[in-house]
C-alpha cells in the first residue's frame, strides 16, 4: 500500500484550571487512545483564532472568551490501518485559553474525540498524552 504524506496545520487549547488540564481521548487516527488538547485543522478561509474557538466548542463544549498564543509546534507521525498508511506532518498552534464557563462536554464529537475531562498535570504520563500536549505544558513549566 501507497504511503501518503500530508501536512496538517491546526489550533489547539490548553485550558488549565486548579492544577489540571482539559483533554480529549483520541477516538482514530494515529494518537487513538491517547490524551490530546482539544483543537483540530484549520478549514478553507477561517482564521487560527475562528479555528481555536469553533473546535473548543465542537470538541470541548466551551465559549472560549480569552486567548493568548504559546508556541507553535510540529511533529510527525507514521501510521496505518487496513485501508490507509499515512506519514503525517503536523504543525499546531497551541494557545493558553480562558473560559466563560469550566465546565466541559464530556460526550464524543462523533469524530475525533471520545470525550474531554480534566486530568491532574502532575499525574499524566508522557506514554498517555500527544506531542502537542507534552509540548504544550512542558512550554509552560510542567
Amino acid at each position: 500500500m501507497e504511503v501518503v504524506k500530508k501536512t496538517r496545520v491546526g489550533c489547539y487549547g490548553l485550558i488549565i484550571k486548579d492544577g489540571k488540564i482539559a483533554l480529549i481521548k483520541k477516538a482514530r487516527g494515529g494518537y487513538k487512545g491517547l490524551l490530546d488538547l482539544p483543537g483540530g485543522g484549520i478549514e478553507y478561509g477561517e482564521t487560527p483564532e475562528e479555528t481555536l474557538v469553533r473546535e473548543l466548542m465542537e470538541e470541548a463544549g466551551v465559549n472560549v472568551i480569552d486567548y493568548k498564543l504559546l508556541t507553535v509546534t510540529s511533529t510527525r507521525i507514521k501510521w496505518h490501518d487496513e485501508n490507509f498508511n499515512e506519514d503525517l506532518h503536523q504543525i499546531g498552534i497551541l494557545y493558553k485559553v480562558e473560559l466563560k464557563d469550566y465546565k466541559l462536554k464530556e460526550d464524543g464529537d462523533g469524530l475525533d474525540s471520545d470525550g474531554c475531562s480534566y486530568y491532574d498535570i502532575n499525574k499524566l504520563s508522557k506514554d498517555e498524552i500527544t506531542p502537542f500536549t507534552r509540548d504544550g505544558l512542558e512550554f509552560l513549566g510542567y
